[in-house]
């Protein structure tokens, strides 16, 4: 829904913006009314230097005054009222019920401290929420779910659609989410098959559900490539997100200082390797290498997912409206043809004269 009502009712409907960010462009509106009166203050003053009061209608002329008047109001008004159709006006909510259908999707995330590396700015792990964030924000029914993970694996969101849940969870996701340090992928991959996808014996078919995998591939003999061959002969699939140098880059602790360990600075380097047979282990599964960079992973996602399957995930009760925005659009657009007329009429009197 929109941010909040302009007002309760508009012709005897509930009525409101959806979208009060291009409310902002208003102050350019009445910027340039502004600024016009004062060109045309000004203009006046300057021919009052050159002519008495009483002659300058006969310097200016009725006719042309009253054009220029009217293309001024016509102009101002035309843009205030496109303005307030780009708000998207909207009236008369209704609930609608639909069956909802979607993906299941699990972001399993690398919380060790090796994800606190700065080799990506601001560091490896909050690089990695946003991206996340910026996927979420293109879902629509999909249901989603959260698993951090380092040496143990905890869920910290269960598959929702409850999206502010879920971005509370996320919000919170850091080094302290797990209790044990390391990196396991294979145990995080199986603990997200057995908590988070347990009704897989129940279910026709997995092929709609998906695990992205967000780490610098650094495991620990937790046999992740078994682990993803499981969930791959399950039918779910792993797109694995290699995010790191493969120079390596100085793990810190939580105040920002650099780990030692034996006397020498600890380094975690990015492991191409693993991820790529993790990825290549289930069906359709991809290996993206982000090493340093940055990515669009809710285009990526559009591209290699979600045309995929997807499964009923329930009924769904939503809050239709009924756009009103050429109620705006129709007299701005009026309005601005006809300050375009006007300014050739004027320029045809100009030249005629």
């Amino acid at each position: 829904m929109g941010i909040a009502s302009l007002m309760p009712s508009f012709l005897g409907e509930e009525f409101e913006f959806a979208d009060w960010r291009w409310a902002m462009a208003l102050w350019g509106v009445i910027a340039l009314a502004v600024v016009g009166i004062f060109a045309a203050r000004y203009r006046v003053k300057v021919a009052r230097k050159f002519a008495d009061s009483d002659r300058l209608p006969m310097l200016f002329g009725r006719r042309r005054s009253l054009i220029v008047g009217v293309r001024a109001v016509a102009m101002v008004l035309g843009l205030a009222l496109i303005v307030g159709a780009t708000m998207r006006p909207r009236a008369n909510p209704h609930q609608e019920t639909t069956e909802a259908k979607g993906r299941d999707i699990v972001f399993l995330v690398d919380v060790s401290r090796s994800m606190l590396a700065r080799d990506v700015a601001p560091n490896r792990l909050e690089r990695a929420k946003l991206w996340i964030t910026d996927l979420v924000a293109e879902l629509e029914t999909d249901r989603i779910g959260l698993v951090a993970f380092a040496g143990s694996s905890s869920v910290q969101s269960p598959l929702t659609t409850d999206r502010l849940f879920f971005d509370l969870a996320l919000d919170e996701l850091s080094t302290k989410s797990v209790d044990m340090g390391g990196t396991n992928i294979g145990d995080a991959i199986r603990r997200c098959m057995d908590m988070v996808f347990y009704d897989l014996e129940d279910s026709d078919s997995a092929s709609h559900r998906d695990i992205i995998l967000i780490t610098d591939g650094e495991d620990q003999e937790s046999l992740p490539v078994e682990a993803a061959t499981a969930a791959g002969a399950a039918g779910i699939r792993i797109l694995a997100l290699g995010i790191g140098s493969e120079g390596g880059a100085r793990v810190l602790d939580e105040d920002n200082r650099p780990v030692r360990q034996g006397g020498e600075f600890v380094q975690s380097r990015l492991d191409s390797g693993t991820l790529s047979k993790i990825a290549t282990a289930t069906p359709g599964g991809a290996y993206l290498e982000i090493g340093t960079g940055d990515i669009d992973l809710a285009q990526v996602y559009q591209d290699l997912i979600a045309r995929g399957d997807q499964a009923n995930i329930g009924s769904a009760t939503v809050t239709r409206w009924d756009e009103r925005y050429a109620i705006a659009l129709a007299p701005g657009l009026v309005l601005i043809c006809l300050e375009m007329m006007l300014a050739g009429f004027g320029l045809r009197k100009e030249v005629v004269s």
